[in-house]
């Protein structure tokens, strides 16, 4: 039992549920971005899609890493980070060319 009162196992589940939902939505978000530029081939939206895309990758990065390869988890959360912050640079910079 953690401090919080959570057993490990709750809180693996709650953290599962929550990164399944953030890899729907963020899919979505994209999928929805890349189909906007697909259809009016403004450059700033196909930026916008592969951020996003980055950023959702990013989020689930970590616990994929940990749980299927055995990567220890503070690289995970750093290759995690490290794709978080590419995605969100270029979402500004799709942002910005507009």
């Amino acid at each position: 039992m953690s401090p919080h009162g959570f057993t490990e196992t709750e809180i693996a589940i709650a953290l599962a549920v929550v990164k399944t939902l953030s890899l729907i939505f963020g899919g979505l978000i994209t999928y929805f971005a890349f189909k906007a530029y697909r259809r009016t081939r403004q450059r700033a939206l196909g930026y916008l899609s592969a951020g996003f895309g980055l950023v959702t990758l990013g989020l689930v990065l970590a616990g994929l890493l940990y749980e299927l390869l055995n990567v220890e988890l503070s690289v995970g959360i750093l290759l995690e980070s490290l794709l978080v912050l590419a995605g969100f640079t270029i979402i500004a910079y799709s942002l910005y060319v507009q």
